[in-house]
């Protein structure tokens, strides 16, 4: 059985969260002019996690490396990635991921609007940091990142097609200058993706380009919105605030239970290669799928009451960084920037709401806010 989802437009994310609410348990599929066919419930999501080769990740013409690769290809590229985010990569980071938060971590206090004053400059210098990009690139990209949303928003296709070759040339900047710069270029991140093979071949400049812009503005959005989840969860529950104060051994399972809670990615695209049968409803082959985070990490057959904070019995069932082939290759370095940030904010002192200063959500397909006041004493 599927259902519309007739009371949602892409306007308010929490909108969106709600009519899932109320929609998932009547039906595993929704349809939605925009979101087409909305798998809302985990079994589903496990199906089509799990069969590649029927639920296609080449939902779009443009090179999307690894993200829009299905198999050999994508795992060509996985075995290029996946060192990047190892243990001995993120303990090398770890210093450099800590002084960016202990340095910004200092304008928490009294009433902070957190989402310009920290999340935004937090994820921006961190990824740069990661990336081995200049303090210089931190305007510009900021000024990018705003200019995106809007037009995201807007679904203004020609400013999008403008902003993506904006930040491509960010990119192509960066691998030039080490291109020119020879063996005097710096052992970053950047530097080392030039030198990577793939079959025996270097990266084309398409391919590097792509690979680094799906890093950097999946982690720019992302972190911001995980940052600010979580930020207005404690100040909202201060009972769990001050239990994750005492405890810090349950910090890291609580930040992937406020994030399966409020997610901070709101979904992924698929597009099937053959028919298959999908829940109750029989899909042609070439339909278009939405993986609805929003409603599956929040399916009461697997959770329960979605809202109750179950931190260590939920963490198994979680689907916070995907699963299958395509589960998040960065999740370590996330991971340990969003606890070093759990701890940056516990240590700041009790966050609170402040009254009359109503926390705007973000707008669809971007998550968590885009404007919240907090009380830091």
């Amino acid at each position: 059985m599927s259902a519309e989802l007739h009371a949602w437009k892409p306007a308010g994310e929490q909108d969106l969260i709600d009519v899932c609410d109320k929609t998932r348990p009547r039906c595993p599929l929704a349809h939605n002019e925009q979101l087409h066919w909305a798998v809302l419930r985990q079994q589903e999501a496990r199906q089509v996690l799990s069969d590649h080769s029927t639920f296609s990740n080449k939902v779009s013409r443009h090179v999307s490396v690894p993200n829009g690769m299905d198999p050999p290809r994508h795992g060509d590229y996985r075995r290029i990635i996946e060192p990047y985010f190892g243990p001995e990569p993120m303990a090398e980071f770890r210093p450099r991921c800590q002084a960016v938060i202990n340095q910004l971590s200092q304008r928490l206090s009294g009433e902070v609007e957190l989402i310009t004053q920290f999340a935004e400059p937090l994820s921006l210098q961190l990824q740069c940091a990661f990336m081995g990009w200049p303090d210089s690139l931190h305007g510009p990209l900021r000024d990018w990142t705003a200019r995106q949303h809007a037009a995201t928003r807007n679904r203004d296709s020609i400013a999008l097609k403008a902003l993506a070759e904006t930040f491509d040339g960010y990119i192509g900047e960066q691998l030039t200058r080490r291109r020119q710069q020879g063996k005097d270029a710096p052992n970053d991140v950047t530097t080392r993706l030039l030198a990577e093979r793939i079959n025996g071949r270097a990266l084309t400049h398409e391919e590097l380009v792509s690979l680094i812009r799906n890093w950097t503005v999946g982690e720019l959005g992302t972190i911001t919105a995980c940052v600010a989840i979580v930020a207005h969860y404690l100040a909202a529950h201060p009972h769990i605030q001050q239990q994750l104060k005492q405890d810090p051994g349950l910090r890291p399972a609580a930040i992937d239970e406020i994030l399966r809670i409020h997610p901070p990615l709101l979904s992924n695209r698929r597009i099937t290669t053959k028919e298959v049968k999908l829940g109750d409803t029989l899909l042609p082959a070439g339909s278009r799928l939405t993986l609805l985070w929003a409603s599956i990490n929040r399916d009461e057959a697997i959770f329960g009451n979605p809202n109750t904070f179950r931190p260590l019995e939920n963490r198994p069932h979680n689907l916070l960084y995907g699963a299958g082939i395509h589960v998040c290759p960065g999740a370590p370095l996330a991971r340990m920037e969003l606890e070093l940030t759990l701890d940056a904010l516990l240590n700041a002192g009790m966050l609170g709401l402040i009254s009359g200063k109503t926390p705007v959500k973000a707008q669809y397909p971007a998550g968590g806010f885009s404007e919240l006041w907090v009380r830091v004493e």
